[in-house]
C-alpha cells in the first residue's frame, strides 16, 4: 500500500514538473531575448577590409536616426564608403572616435531629418556609441557617422550646447575600431587637422542582421556609369 502511494506521489511530481517546464520554455520562446522583432533593436553589420563590426541600432530612443541610419543601409548608400578619420585623444591616443560615411558625395545624400540630440533620446556617449557627424547646422546630420572609443560625455547635450545624436552601439567588433583609431593619420584642416586616415578603411558592404529593409525610391546616382 505505501509502494503504490509512493509511485502515485512520484507520477504526480513528475507531471508537475513537466508542465513547469513546459511553462517556461513558451516564456523563453516569447522573451526578448530569444525573439528580437520587436524589441526595437534592428542590428546592423558593417563589412571592412579589417573585419566586421556589428551595431545595435536603437530604434525605440532614436526612431528619427535610426530611420535615415537604416535608410542608408538598405540603399546600399554606405556600401563602397569609408572610414576616413581617426580622432584620438591628446592625453591618451587609446581612446578617441572614428568617423566614415558618404563624406561630401551628394550623390549618395538623403535628405534631413530631425534632429534627436542625447538631451531628447536619453542615449549618451559611451565606449561603443555610434552617433551621427554633423556641422554647425543640425540638419547637416545625415550621411556620416562616428563611433567612441571610451566615452566622450562633451559630445552630449548640455546647457551651452545641443550635443550629437546617438542612435546606437557596437555589440561586436570593438577590436576593429580600436585599429581604425590607430591607424596612422595627416592632413585635414581646423578641428580635423591631422586627423584625416593615410589608408582610409573601406567599407565593403552594410547589412540589416534582423528586420524587414525599407529602401527608399531614390535614385542610386552613384551606381551610375560616368559616359565617356
Amino acid at each position: 500500500m505505501e509502494y503504490r502511494v509512493l509511485a502515485g506521489w512520484r507520477a504526480v511530481v513528475r507531471r508537475v514538473v513537466l508542465a513547469v517546464m513546459l511553462g517556461l520554455g513558451l516564456v523563453l520562446a516569447a522573451s526578448p531575448a530569444t525573439a528580437r522583432r520587436g524589441s526595437g533593436v534592428v542590428r546592423v553589420r558593417i563589412d571592412t577590409t579589417l573585419g566586421a563590426i556589428t551595431v545595435a541600432v536603437n530604434e525605440r530612443a532614436a526612431p528619427a536616426t535610426a530611420a535615415n541610419f537604416l535608410a542608408y543601409v538598405d540603399d546600399g548608400r554606405f556600401d563602397g564608403t569609408n572610414f576616413y578619420r581617426a580622432a584620438q585623444r591628446k592625453a591618451d591616443p587609446r581612446f578617441g572616435f572614428v568617423q566614415g560615411g558618404i563624406q561630401t558625395d551628394a550623390r549618395r545624400i538623403l535628405p534631413p531629418f530631425a534632429f534627436e540630440g542625447t538631451g531628447k533620446t536619453g542615449l549618451r556617449h559611451v565606449d561603443g556609441a555610434i552617433s551621427m557627424a554633423r556641422h554647425d547646422d543640425p540638419k547637416s546630420a545625415g550621411g556620416n557617422y562616428f563611433i567612441c572609443v571610451g566615452p566622450i560625455p562633451s559630445l552630449d547635450a548640455s546647457a551651452t550646447s545641443r550635443g550629437y545624436a546617438v542612435f546606437g552601439r557596437v555589440v561586436a567588433g570593438m577590436d576593429v575600431v580600436r585599429r581604425i583609431l590607430a591607424a596612422p593619420t595627416r592632413g585635414g584642416s581646423e578641428v580635423t587637422r591631422g586627423q584625416m586616415l593615410t589608408n582610409p578603411v573601406r567599407v565593403i558592404r552594410m547589412v540589416r542582421l534582423n528586420g524587414v529593409a525599407k529602401p527608399t525610391v531614390r535614385p542610386r546616382q552613384w551606381l551610375e556609369k560616368i559616359p565617356r
